[in-house]
């Protein structure tokens, strides 16, 4: 199903134990109590439990679900399908249980699973991505032709674990309703691997490695900025590692706002594209090809912010064809920065889907698609300066516009 609500989830602070309500994007917390500032991370996912209302003294059961939400482009031979999606699956299969969770995990609060909570919690044996392939399997079916490449962007992948008890039927702990008729035979739980909850989510601190100071950024930001000593981090579960940035100059600071995008290099192999001469001909651009490019290397770019699937499209093909070859500073703007909430490595999954859209003619693209493998070899974070405008942000250079609202709502992508 088609929907950009953000799951909503109560937490408590690590540090002084008061009560906050986090949305599903949220990285970078601050208790409103301690003033203590900690990034989540997470153990390979998210694992989320729906609030139950179930009689006391009842032993819950939880079972679990896939949820992912992102964007889905499909290549075909006329051109590139996108969508956003937001499904939710078993994560076991069974008879016993609900086939999703619905619309559940959007309307309700949920809470981070810990070890504190009670219950038996049921192990999931279906892959994640064996349980997307099942469903891309259903939703082809629909498309109008060959799908030649498929790229799932931004993508969100979390378990849910939704709460039953058992009687004479399996009762729905959110609602106290039976979700099916009496059983035939007692239900046995053994038959179901399991046990109490073990994982926590692990908070570490946001202090700059390098002199101490606080790190800032937006609360979805996945990249954290040091103002103290101008310096970019990516928190992993190593702690934080410096991200390399760069940033196009503009004397116009007031009214300019800096869009990041990651520029990446990679190695093409099946198709000649090894310089920005090969580019102007795979792309077919209306340029005549200079002296010196056949030497001038050429990169992907990519936004490192999430906007919705059309949008984004449009600004990784613009951008990539423009190929801002002006000379970049390297260090970081000092106007006001967009946050990025795009990790590089969704915009590495979209390296084959941008190829794509830039191969003329179209046949080209039907025709080698499936031959052509794209392996990225580093990356570097670009701000690019754009004007306010009274409805876009515009860049001026390379004749490219962003709507101000959308990239507001893009946040619950």
């Amino acid at each position: 199903m088609e929907n950009t609500i953000n799951i909503l989830i109560d937490h408590q602070c690590p540090q002084c134990g008061a009560p906050a309500a986090l949305c599903e994007t949220d990285r970078l917390f601050q208790c409103a109590f301690c003033k203590v500032n900690s990034y989540l991370m997470e153990r390979s996912y998210f694992r989320y439990l729906l609030p139950h209302h179930a009689p006391e003294n009842q032993d819950l059961i939880y079972f679990p679900y896939w949820r992912f939400k992102g964007m889905l482009f499909s290549c075909l031979p006329d051109g590139i399908q996108h969508r956003f999606l937001d499904v939710s699956q078993q994560a076991l299969p069974s008879v016993h249980f609900p086939l999703s969770v619905g619309l559940r995990s959007q309307a309700m609060k949920l809470r981070f699973v810990s070890p504190e909570t009670k219950g038996y919690f049921i192990k999931p044996t279906l892959p994640f991505r064996q349980m997307m392939e099942r469903f891309l399997t259903r939703f082809n079916r629909n498309m109008p032709g060959p799908i030649l490449h498929q790229s799932h962007i931004g993508e969100s992948l979390s378990l849910i674990y939704s709460p039953f008890y058992v009687g004479k039927r399996i009762i729905d702990a959110v609602l106290n309703q039976p979700t099916s008729g009496e059983l035939d035979e007692p239900f046995e739980l053994s038959r179901f691997a399991g046990g109490p909850a073990d994982w926590c989510i692990q908070f570490i601190p946001t202090l700059c490695p390098d002199c101490g100071w606080d790190l800032q950024g937006r609360r979805d930001a996945l990249v954290l900025h040091c103002k103290n000593c101008q310096s970019m981090w990516q928190p992993s579960k190593q702690g934080m590692s410096r991200v390399n940035v760069a940033h196009l100059p503009t004397p116009e600071e007031e009214n300019t706002i800096y869009l990041p995008f990651w520029r990446i290099k990679a190695d093409v192999t099946g198709l000649d594209l090894d310089s920005y001469a090969d580019l102007v001909k795979v792309a077919n651009l209306p340029k005549a090809i200079q002296p010196g490019w056949d030497r001038t290397p050429w990169y992907f770019w990519g936004p490192a912010f999430k906007i919705r699937p059309r949008s984004f499209l449009r600004l990784t093909h613009h951008i990539t064809l423009s190929q801002p070859r002006s000379s970049l500073i390297a260090r970081v703007p000092k106007g006001s920065m967009h946050p990025v909430n795009l990790p590089v490595s969704e915009s590495v999954e979209a390296l084959k889907l941008n190829l794509a859209g830039l191969l003329r003619p179209k046949k080209i693209m039907e025709d080698r698609i499936a031959d052509i493998r794209v392996k990225p070899s580093r990356y570097l974070l670009v701000y690019l300066p754009f004007e306010k405008r009274h409805h876009d942000l515009v860049q001026p250079t390379y004749h490219i516009a962003v709507n101000q609202n959308q990239l507001g709502l893009a946040g619950n992508l």
